[in-house]
């Protein structure tokens, strides 16, 4: 491929992750106020995740910036990454982001997107054996798996929008975190993705929506690549989006009229995203005829978007940690 991760595209999307995670304003919290007192700033209620112009950008900023840290450990950014880390994620300030949970309010805080990347946050975290800072997320972690752990059994339908409340991507995150961590939990992906997904074929959904940074259908699919055997795998695939032709017809780089809307500067990462989905399922049909289609599909979607990861902040405070995403899948 033409596009992969390097030093000097890690220095960039670090520099650009570095510059928001400590910006406090703009800010648009998804904080639920009863009374007066609940009116407080974005880093009272949120020490650690104040940042990025909204809490789960934050969160998923984070995971980026240790994960350039872990994978390019000489560049200069790296020691920068780890002294801001230090002072930000201290048991303190995730203390208080624990204790935001037990509000009543807070229930469907941040589900199921937020939710995902924290355990994905946690996930990368513990594989530096240098810092503390997987022991100190991982109180945080467990409640948001606790709350996965409550939520999917409740959740009769999925929720198939290319919006944060798309459940397969947040799932596909969790899942990972899951191994050798929480059977319990992984058991129960498992189980709610087969009996939702497994015998869906023939896709021929309306996407992409004009505010999506997610395929509904290519999500599914990258979850569905880890539950499924390969065998069983290559043969829904085929019958939900190969046999149709729909890949070949609609699956290609969407056109993103105003970076300045942060509604619309969404669909740069839906050529992000699609092109990390692209990639996973990819390696999961590697050696058939269409692992070959997808990485050329791929390519389009990175050419069509890298070019944007930073210039206007409405797509500059998260667009980099969906780069990083299908970079990561290209090595």
């Amino acid at each position: 491929m033409i596009h992969s991760l390097n030093e000097e595209t890690a220095r960039k999307f670090a520099q650009i992750a570095l510059g928001h995670v400590g910006q406090e304003y703009p800010n648009a919290p998804g904080h639920v106020m009863v009374e007066d007192a609940d009116a407080k700033k974005p880093r009272a209620l949120h020490p650690a995740f104040f940042g990025s112009f909204d809490w789960h950008s934050c969160v998923h900023s984070w995971w980026l910036l240790l994960s350039l840290r872990r994978t390019f450990p000489n560049m200069h950014e790296a020691q920068v990454i780890g002294d801001l880390a230090e002072v930000t994620l201290t048991e303190e300030n995730l203390a208080v982001e624990l204790a935001y949970l037990d509000r009543p309010t807070a229930r469907g805080f941040e589900r199921p997107y937020g939710w995902g990347w924290l355990l994905y946050l946690h996930h990368e975290a513990e594989r530096h054996k240098d810092k503390a800072w997987g022991a100190r997320l991982e109180p945080l972690a467990r409640a948001f798996a606790r709350r996965f752990g409550e939520f999917l059994p409740l959740l009769t339908y999925p929720i198939t929008v290319g919006t944060h409340f798309n459940t397969a991507f947040a799932l596909t995150l969790a899942r990972e975190w899951a191994q050798g961590r929480d059977a319990e939990l992984l058991a129960l992906v498992d189980d709610w993705a087969m009996r939702t997904f497994a015998h869906r074929s023939d896709y021929s959904g309306w996407e992409p929506g004009g505010d999506e940074f997610l395929s509904p259908v290519l999500t599914a699919a990258c979850l569905m690549s880890d539950v499924t055997t390969p065998d069983a795998f290559q043969h829904w695939f085929d019958a939900l989006v190969l046999s149709n032709g729909w890949i070949e017809r609609e699956c290609h780089p969407v056109t993103v009229s105003d970076r300045s809307d942060g509604k619309i500067a969404h669909l740069d990462g839906l050529n992000l995203s699609r092109a990390w989905c692209l990639l996973r399922t990819a390696r999961a049909l590697d050696g058939s005829p269409a692992s070959e289609l997808l990485r050329s599909h791929a390519e389009e979607h990175l050419t069509a978007a890298i070019p944007h990861v930073a210039g206007d902040y409405m797509g500059e405070h998260w667009l980099a940690s969906f780069a990083l995403l299908a970079l990561l899948e290209t090595s």
